[in-house]
């Protein structure tokens, strides 16, 4: 295969998730469709250069590998959903045709290494990481675990109970926020292949066999869709080996890859409730964007949105104006690029790389009671950021903090390998180009605040979105949501007159939500198939 090499001195940075065998990320069953109106056009598909991706670090101790597949969740054939991510479970937490899971196991503690691997909805990707001691060893059995997966009947019976688990337990039970987040996307995306979790459904789960497995790893995992990537202290012998694992495989997939979802227009707004019997209140809601990194106004969007809502950042506004001065929740944050795992990281994930992407802002959990108004402060912010946009000095702060912050997206050789297999999908390594970190680094140097402001108004809609509440008071907050009548809250500890003044401002913000728009669903039914 032919190399690419990326130069040291690029001002990478992030975190790569080594290890998410089963994360799940809940979503629901597609929600009836309930917009009108012409889908977008579905963004074309990247020609991907299948030149290994090579990152040398010789003072590095460690090797990090990466085997990306261009396959994922939206592949999954109906009824199957969840086909794409068992197949990468039994082939990165099962056995291999010559040593059992446990066996593995046991190999591999002394080394002090390990692999693990990300299903999303284009893009499955193995990693893994080794010192450079033990990385011939190693590297022979990871390389084996994409060549000769045993997909042994226990294993495939204990993977695929464990995703069946975590969707009807973990995600309807345990993990509210993930809940809300994803169910946003099931709302929106109702109908196509990026509706359901990479975990699949319930139903779908429980219909898949051993040899559906087995097909679906002989059809996808091929030569023409693999894109190796290295890190570290590798030597040439030890990136030579790892490249002619390849040969193992099939020449060429059966079928083009699935193309993105075209979800359909969104006009006026949705609302899904998730009636979950106990729970407070976790908010999601925005619309899909047709907007992707390397393009200018994605970066222009991106600073606007910093301001808006940067992630786990306290200075942001929306955090300022319902945690901050109202003490309501956590965190608020938005985002125009998928971010799975949001209560779990501080830093924007890899390998999570869409052709379709959304915007969204997440109202973390808080109490019932105040769910309509902070679903009315953030709404009355966002309306008031596209009608006023950044002012100069709001420009100018988030451009200093993210000139700053993004040197962090990637400050380990793990996190550059992450985004440099991102930048392959996007195809902004393509002709020696630098990729997206040194592009949005450009891009803040020559950005204007007219620029931000017009980025603002032609992506962001206030007015059509779609709406998703994970609750324990649905049919209160239905009632609430369509009566629209003016309200506010009260606070255990005295506010200054200002937040009072301004509460009554949001009190009578006016969301416009009619009751043929509003859907109630019992928990028990998200994500069932």
């Amino acid at each position: 295969m032919r190399r690419l090499s990326l130069p040291l001195s690029l001002p990478l940075s992030g975190l790569l998730a080594l290890t998410l065998a089963a994360c799940p990320g809940p979503e629901g069953d597609p929600a009836p469709p309930d917009t009108t109106g012409p889908a977008p056009e579905a963004p074309a598909a990247v020609e991907i250069d299948r030149s290994t991706i090579e990152l040398p670090v010789a003072e590095d101790p460690s090797i990090v590998y990466a085997a990306w597949f261009q396959v994922g969740s939206q592949d999954d054939p109906p009824g199957k959903e969840g086909l794409a991510w068992l197949t990468a479970q039994l082939i990165t937490n099962g056995g291999s045709e010559s040593r059992s899971y446990q066996e593995l196991l046991e190999f591999l503690y002394p080394m002090a290494a390990g692999w693990g691997v990300r299903v999303d909805r284009e893009m499955t990707t193995i990693t893994g990481r080794s010192h450079k001691e033990t990385a011939d060893a190693f590297q022979a059995l990871l390389t084996e675990q994409w060549t000769k997966p045993a997909f042994d009947q226990a294993d495939f019976e204990r993977l695929r109970t464990q995703g069946i688990n975590a969707l009807e337990k973990n995600l309807r039970y345990a993990q509210d926020e993930e809940l809300g987040k994803f169910g946003l996307e099931a709302f929106v995306y109702a109908g196509t292949p990026y509706a359901h979790p990479p975990q699949g459904s319930v139903a779908g789960l429980k219909s898949i066999t051993l040899e559906d497995v087995r097909a679906f790893f002989e059809a996808h995992y091929t030569q023409d869709r693999v894109v190796f990537a290295m890190g570290g202290g590798y030597s040439p012998e030890q990136l030579a080996a790892v490249e002619a694992s390849a040969k193992a495989l099939p020449e060429a997939a059966s079928a083009a890859p699935t193309p993105p979802p075209a979800p359909a227009a969104i006009e006026g707004k949705h609302v899904l409730l998730i009636q979950k019997p106990g729970a407070d209140a976790s908010i999601s809601f925005g619309h899909p964007i047709d907007l992707h990194r390397g393009e200018a106004d994605f970066y222009a969007l991106w600073l606007a949105n910093s301001w808006l809502g940067e992630h786990r950042n306290s200075a942001s506004h929306l955090y300022g104006v319902i945690r901050e001065a109202r003490g309501l929740n956590y965190g608020d944050y938005s985002y125009i690029e998928a971010y799975p795992e949001g209560g779990f990281r501080s830093m924007p994930p890899t390998n999570v790389s869409r052709r379709a992407q959304l915007f969204q802002v997440w109202i973390r959990t808080l109490p019932n009671e105040h769910a309509h108004f902070a679903l009315r402060a953030a709404h009355r912010e966002l309306t008031l950021l596209v009608e006023n946009g950044l002012t100069k000095e709001q420009f100018e702060l988030t451009r200093d903090f993210l000139r700053k912050y993004i040197l962090h997206f990637a400050d380990t050789t793990s996190g550059r390998l992450g985004y440099a297999i991102d930048d392959r999908f996007y195809g902004l390594d393509r002709d020696g180009g630098p990729g997206h970190l040194a592009d949005f680094q450009a891009a803040l140097d020559t950005m204007t605040l007219e620029q931000v402001n017009a980025a603002i108004k032609k992506y962001i809609d206030p007015d059509n979105l779609k709406i998703t509440i994970a609750t324990g008071e649905a049919e209160s907050l239905r009632d609430a949501l369509v009566a629209d009548a003016p309200g506010t809250i009260e606070y255990p500890t005295p506010k200054p007159q200002a937040i009072l003044d301004e509460d009554q401002v949001i009190g009578a913000h006016e969301l416009g939500i009619s009751a043929e728009n509003v859907t109630i669903r019992p928990v028990d039914e998200m994500f069932a198939g």
